[in-house]
C-alpha cells in the first residue's frame, strides 16, 4: 500500500456517502478509506453494513467516531464531507487547521456572494475565518475549474442541478451567442434520492409515486451557484426544479434565445470544442437527445439540443446521475485533479 493516498469519509451512511465509499474502495490509488460517523448518528451502527445490508459479507466497513488526532495517526490526508450544510460549515475550518485537504459535498462553501449564501442561514462562530475560507474555496466543476482545483485545499463540490445546468450553458455563454436580454429558462427534474435519505412528507412514497411536482420555485438553493458560475444576473435565469417518481437521475430542459441565427452544426461545434478532451461530458449529435437512463450509474454529463428552424431558438437537454456526476462521482473526479491523476481513475 506504500505511496497510496489515505482518505476519510464523514457521512458514508447517506446516499451520496454510500456511492462515494463504493468508488473509493475500488480506486487504484487509495488505501481503504476511514469511514466516520458523527456522534450518535445512525444510533448504535458500528459498521456501514448495519445501515446498508447490501454491503454485508465483504469484510466489514467499520464506522469510527470523528477524532482529529486519530485521523492524523492513521495518516489521513484528504477528508470527504458528505454531511449536512451546517455541519460542513462548522467542520471545515477545523479540518483545514489540521492540515487536511477537504472535498465538501454540501453547499456550505460553494457560494461567494452573501446574498446567495443567505439561503442556508449560516451562523459562523468565527466570521473572519469563514470569510477567508469562503474566498479560498474552489468550486469543484473540473470541466471549468481544473487549473484551480489542482492546488486547492478546499473544494466545494457542486450541486446536482447546478452541474446539469452550468455544463449545458457554459459553452454558449462563453461564445457570446446567447441573447441574455430575453432570459434563460431551465426546467429541471430529479429523482427522489436528490432530497437525501431522511424521509419527509413530500418524499414519502405515497406523495411521489405516480406524480410529478414542482418545488422551491424562484428560491432553490442551487440557483445561486448557477448564476455565480455562469456570471449571470439573478433576473437572467428562471430555474424550476421538479420531483420525478424515480430513484435517481436528473434531466434539465433549458430554453435559450440566440443573438444571431446559427446552424445545428455551429451549435454542435460550440459544445464539442468547449469540451474537447473532457472525459466526462458526452455531446449527442442532433437529432439524438440524452435520456436519464443513458447516464445512470455513470459519471457522465450527457448534452444534446434541438434548434428551431429560425436558428434563433435553442433547447438544450442535459442529463446526469445526481448521485454520481451530481455528487460522489464528481467528488472523486475532483480528487483525481487535486492529485494529478487521470480524471477517469476509479470512475470507469
Amino acid at each position: 500500500m506504500a505511496g497510496k493516498l489515505k482518505s476519510a469519509v464523514l457521512g458514508a451512511t447517506g446516499y451520496s456517502g454510500l456511492e462515494l465509499t463504493r468508488i473509493l474502495l475500488r480506486h487504484p490509488r487509495l488505501e481503504k478509506s476511514v469511514l466516520l460517523r458523527r456522534g450518535a448518528d445512525n444510533g448504535s451502527a458500528a459498521d456501514l453494513a448495519d445501515v446498508f445490508p447490501a454491503l454485508s459479507g465483504n469484510g466489514g466497513y467499520p464506522l469510527h467516531s470523528l477524532s482529529w488526532p486519530a485521523l492524523k495517526q492513521q495518516g489521513v490526508q484528504l477528508l470527504f464531507l458528505a454531511t449536512p450544510h451546517e455541519v460542513s460549515r462548522s467542520l471545515v475550518p477545523e479540518a483545514i487547521a489540521q492540515g487536511l485537504r477537504v472535498i465538501d459535498l454540501s453547499g456550505a462553501w460553494r457560494l461567494k456572494q452573501e446574498g446567495h449564501r443567505g439561503v442556508y442561514g449560516f451562523e459562523d462562530s468565527d466570521a473572519v475565518s469563514a470569510a477567508e475560507l469562503t474566498e479560498r474555496a474552489v468550486y469543484g466543476l473540473p470541466e471549468l475549474n481544473s487549473d484551480r482545483i489542482a492546488g486547492a485545499a478546499l473544494v466545494a463540490n457542486p450541486g446536482c442541478y447546478a452541474t446539469s445546468v452550468i455544463l449545458a450553458l457554459a459553452p454558449l455563454l462563453k461564445a457570446g451567442v446567447v441573447d441574455r436580454s430575453r432570459g434563460i429558462i431551465s426546467d429541471s427534474k430529479s429523482g427522489v434520492s436528490g432530497a437525501g435519505k431522511e424521509p419527509t412528507a413530500k418524499t414519502h412514497f405515497v406523495s411521489v409515486a405516480d406524480n410529478l411536482s414542482a418545488y422551491s420555485v424562484f428560491n432553490h438553493r442551487h440557483l445561486g451557484e448557477m448564476v455565480e458560475q455562469l456570471a449571470l444576473g439573478d433576473e437572467e435565469l428562471i430555474f424550476t426544479p421538479h420531483l420525478l417518481p424515480i430513484p435517481r437521475g436528473i434531466l434539465s430542459t433549458i430554453y435559450v434565445h440566440l443573438n444571431r441565427a446559427m446552424t445545428a452544426l455551429e451549435v454542435e461545434s460550440c459544445l464539442q470544442n468547449f469540451y474537447l478532451g473532457k472525459r466526462w461530458v458526452r455531446i449527442f449529435q442532433t437529432p439524438k437527445l440524452p435520456q436519464v437512463q443513458f447516464s445512470l450509474h455513470s459519471n457522465y454529463c450527457d448534452l444534446g439540443f434541438c434548434l428551431a428552424e429560425d436558428g434563433r431558438r435553442l433547447v438544450l437537454i442535459s442529463c446526469i446521475d445526481n448521485l454520481l456526476k451530481g455528487a460522489a462521482g464528481q467528488a472523486v473526479q475532483n480528487m483525481n485533479v487535486m492529485y494529478g491523476w487521470g480524471e477517469e481513475e476509479g470512475l470507469q
